[in-house]
């Protein structure tokens, strides 16, 4: 693994993958108005993960098999982890449930 991919970090609700720096300027593209990660060093530590196994690049999710497999075919055109290990802080998700987000745990077991 190069030492720019250590750097990358993958969203823990949709594993897009982007360096911490992307996540704290941008935010994550599909999960910004749940995860509220931009401007937020910590928050984007608590939300994504360094852990992260492969990646897909999808260019259309919505026609992809590969996006519907990997759950993402409603999301933004990008760099996704096949899978990701961590889980989202229970008070994050106790937080986006009593908004009425469902979270469902992108971690995948072997």
């Amino acid at each position: 693994m190069s030492s720019n991919t250590k750097k990358l970090r993958a969203c823990l609700m949709c594993s897009f993958i982007a360096s911490a720096t992307e996540f704290r300027k941008e935010g994550c593209p599909n999960c910004e108005d749940r995860l509220e990660m931009k401007g937020d060093s910590e928050r984007v530590l608590m939300c994504t993960t360094s852990q992260f196994d492969g990646s897909i690049a999808l260019i259309s999710p919505k026609e992809s098999w590969v996006a519907k497999w990997q759950r993402n075919s409603k999301h933004t055109a990008g760099v996704y982890a096949v899978r990701v290990t961590g889980q989202l802080p229970e008070e994050i998700i106790e937080d986006l449930e009593a908004r009425g987000i469902k979270v469902h745990s992108r971690e995948m077991d072997d």
